[in-house]
């Protein structure tokens, strides 16, 4: 007898797997929430030299502040003050006259910067001046996340595939907490990034083994309904957060606010069940006839697991278990499986890429941050219903090449539109990416029912293509390190 046979049995999607669902769904709920988190939080006001330095006791201290500005900070090409610039002593000609004048010698900030707080009250990079020469520190700040993330995935599967699925996601929580809560107490921009990087490390096993536990709980009808469901967890955190983040404008009262609710899922997710997949795998029949006598009860089955007893679990045959151990270099041991594996890499590559550059990207636009932020996460709601109806009838590789070709038409759209278009690039921006986010979706989906079983098992608890996503991700925050202009940023992408 087969696994499914018996999930079949009891009811592969009944109130037990609902349960489960519900239960792994609010725990994905702060996902996005932390990996948008530098959206605002590392969000550069704008800023100019402090020109205090320049107070000679006399004229200058008579100034208004806007006649303090013109005679201490150089205007740039665009008309606005320069934010790394400064006078070495006071222009009061240019109260008269408004020109810069050539000869007038500017020196770097001396005594730190001054930022604008009407929109955000408190960053990161006000908190530690991380602008002009040190903005490469500010974009570390994401770097060091995926980073971590990177590094997790291929922890939080290696350990949930030894020690279980239940055991590690609770340990996920409790250390996504700890440290969540330690970043906003930091004291200095080491410290941060260090905190920083153990948040990234310890979210992956929330983000794997939650999507891991519930699939192999739910019997293979369902499992499309279960990866829509599970990947509108991302998108309606991701819309909570843009509301919590336009009530929140302290970066430490922000980062405290989107770890908070871990508490609660950290309590409700001491009665989330074990992997009876995985029990029965590593020879833990007893509990697992307990999970599945529970699973019973809840789904009113039980007259058929009562004809079932421990003993007889030891003859069922589930999806992991083999003979043998696989790793990842079974990916590429074959050449069926090394095409397979390179073809889907490059996917990822290019789905995640596109993905993280559009939802990363929240300035310049006619919405502020926050409308962005949540247009964004508003418009993955209609295509990702649409994706669950529309998958089986278009197919799954033509809805990944077809949204990624819209994609890549929207941005090379707002390449050539003119900035003053702002609304127009808004909307063909978040029509991006609602078509990107159902890319990402069907492409789990589909990466998932391509390989074969033992393979996919080394894909799900030590996703190799997750893996892949997050060092595209590493790279492509590099590369934003350097970038400068929305369309150039489009046209690489």
């Amino acid at each position: 007898m087969r696994f499914e046979s018996v999930l079949a049995a009891i009811k592969g999607f009944g109130r037990f797997q609902k349960m489960i669902l519900a239960m792994c769904f609010f725990g994905r709920f702060s996902i996005p929430c932390h990996f948008m988190l530098n959206n605002f939080i590392a969000d550069v006001p704008s800023h100019h030299c402090d020109f205090s330095s320049l107070d000679d006791g006399g004229v200058f201290r008579n100034l208004s502040m806007e006649e303090k500005l013109v005679v201490s900070i150089p205007v740039q090409e665009d008309g606005t003050p320069s934010s790394c610039r400064m006078f070495a002593e006071p222009q009061y000609h240019l109260l008269q006259n408004s020109s810069n004048s050539p000869d007038a010698r500017t020196v770097p900030c001396q005594t730190g910067w001054v930022y604008d707080n009407t929109t955000l009250r408190s960053t990161v990079t006000s908190q530690w001046d991380l602008v002009c020469e040190r903005r490469g520190k500010n974009k570390a700040t994401a770097t060091i996340f995926f980073i971590g993330a990177m590094i997790g995935t291929v922890i939080s599967g290696s350990l949930s595939d030894r020690f279980g699925r239940r055991i590690i996601i609770l340990l996920s929580y409790l250390s996504v907490m700890f440290f969540g809560f330690a970043s906003a107490l930091s004291t200095s921009y080491v410290m941060f990034m260090v905190l920083r990087f153990f948040t990234g490390l310890c979210i992956s096993g929330i983000l794997i083994i939650a999507a891991t536990l519930t699939v192999e709980w739910v019997d293979i009808e369902h499992r499309k309904l279960v990866g829509v469901i599970d990947s509108l967890a991302w998108t309606f955190g991701s819309a909570v957060f843009a509301g919590i983040a336009y009530l929140v404008t302290d970066w430490r009262w922000l980062t405290v606010s989107v770890t908070s609710p871990l508490i609660l899922i950290l309590i409700t997710s001491w009665w989330l069940p074990e992997s009876a997949r995985w029990l029965i795998a590593n020879g833990k029949h007893e509990q697992a006839h307990m999970y599945l006598k529970r699973c019973a009860k809840m789904n009113q089955a039980e007259n058929f697991i009562d004809s079932i007893k421990t003993e007889t679990l030891s003859d069922i045959v589930v999806t992991e278990k083999k003979d043998r151990t696989y790793s990842l270099l079974d990916l590429i041991r074959t050449p069926k499986i090394r095409r397979l594996a390179l073809g889907t890499g490059f996917l990822w590559f290019c789905v995640s890429t596109t993905y993280f550059f559009i939802s990363f990207h929240i300035t310049g636009f006619w919405l502020d941050i926050y409308f962005t932020q949540f247009a964004y996460s508003l418009i993955e709601i209609p295509t990702k219903i649409a994706l669950y109806f529309l998958l089986d009838k278009i197919g799954r590789r033509p809805t990944v090449v077809g949204t990624q070709l819209i994609v890549a038409i929207c941005l090379g759209i707002n390449i050539v539109l003119p900035k003053d278009m702002s609304l127009v690039i808004t909307v063909i921006a978040v029509i991006g990416k609602g078509f990107s986010s159902a890319g990402f979706a069907t492409l789990v989906l589909y990466t998932a029912e391509l390989y074969p079983t033992v393979v996919r098992l080394v894909w799900a608890t030590t996703p190799s293509m997750v893996e892949l996503e997050q060092l595209w991700l590493l790279l492509f925050s590099y590369w934003m390190r350097y970038g400068r202009s929305y369309p150039r940023l489009c046209c690489a992408v």
